[in-house]
């Protein structure tokens, strides 16, 4: 049984969200995020380990929920996430073994194949899952990263506890 991960990077559309852009009239384009994922940062952050957004789209709507959530480490605009990673885990004093990551298309899988832990929703396009360790039961948008944090957290025997600390 492997231990917990030192640091949990996760994409975004796909995994935090359905994948859809909803435009209005006007031009803005809105997204709709899971809250149960909240809940994914919180166990987290009880247990120390720093969650770091990693997407390719440059938004200010993930940012905005970085904040809400407290993320620090958001990175938005992201070209080459292998690489990006291997500088934040240089900066931090981690191996790339150290770190878990869920992700769910072409521009993930360079992160996920050299990754410690890797995961990925369930409507993950089939060439994209033959690359994970974990491969989720629920789609993105709908509480996908949770699962992949409660499932890493159970291996390791660490989300018991932790549940013990919200009354549950």
């Amino acid at each position: 049984m492997k231990g917990l991960p030192k640091l949990f990077i996760t994409d975004i559309d796909g995994v935090w969200t359905d994948g859809g852009m909803y435009y209005t009239a006007e031009g803005d384009i809105m997204k709709r995020f899971c809250v149960k994922d909240g809940w994914g940062v919180l166990f987290l952050r009880e247990l120390g380990i720093p969650v770091a957004i990693m997407t390719g789209e440059n938004s200010q709507i993930v940012e905005q929920r970085a904040r809400k959530l407290k993320i620090e480490l958001c990175y938005v605009g992201v070209k080459d996430k292998l690489e990006l990673t291997k500088k934040l885990a240089g900066e931090l004093g981690i191996t790339l073994e150290d770190i878990a990551f869920i992700g769910d298309d072409i521009n993930d899988i360079k992160l996920l194949r050299n990754v410690g832990w890797s995961g990925c929703p369930s409507n993950t396009p089939d060439y994209i899952r033959e690359h994970v360790d974990y491969q989720g039961t629920v789609h993105g948008g709908e509480g996908a990263f949770r699962e992949f944090v409660e499932t890493l957290l159970d291996n390791a025997g660490a989300l018991k506890p932790l549940l013990k600390k919200f009354g549950i």
